[in-house]
């Protein structure tokens, strides 16, 4: 089955190799690797086969007209947007990010993000995302605003407003009384 798997899946391993976003890709793979090697690419080659959210991932890291020809061969998740004028720095986590859409000005390194999360534009002005940030389950990050560093956004949080660095951000919570 492995040999199988590397036989089909070589030619975006070959994308991988020639791509000038390699560095970001192998950040992507959260894993010890720091270059391109055999373990590297056995990783890649799992890790593109069997999370289709990579995948998308990947499709966006290298854009163009060959990748867009590989989506029709390996398709990605439909379910999971990044719009392709956001910039992304290396190191993303997604833990299975289901009905996510990412529209950023921009977003720093070791983003981990799951599943029902928004990040969008109001009025055409997107956010901005620091490093080391976690956005958690159903939370929205909405216009022109920024997002500092070691942040970390709840489930259910609406965020309107700038954060600063190191901030646990929630969402008000609701109490139900008994008569």
């Amino acid at each position: 089955m492995t040999f199988l798997r590397y036989l089909i899946y070589f030619p975006l391993l070959i994308r991988f190799y020639l791509s000038n976003q390699k560095d970001l890709i192998i950040k992507d793979l959260n894993t010890e690797e720091k270059a391109f090697d055999i373990n590297t690419c056995k990783v890649f080659i799992h890790r593109i086969a069997v999370d289709k959210y990579f995948r998308s991932l990947f499709y966006f890291r290298t854009q163009g007209f060959i990748t867009n020809v590989f989506r029709v061969f390996y398709p990605k998740e439909k379910y999971f947007i990044i719009d392709i004028y956001s910039k992304i720095g290396g190191g993303v986590k997604l833990a299975h990010p289901y009905a996510t859409i990412i529209n950023a000005e921009s977003i720093g390194e070791n983003l981990y993000i799951s599943h029902l999360v928004t990040i969008g534009e109001k009025n055409g002005k997107r956010p901005i995302i620091g490093n080391n940030v976690a956005l958690h389950a159903n939370c929205c990050i909405i216009g022109g605003i920024t997002i500092g560093n070691n942040v970390v956004v709840g489930a259910g949080t609406v965020v309107t407003k700038d954060i600063p660095d190191g901030v646990t951000v929630v969402a008000a919570a609701t109490r139900f009384l008994q008569k």
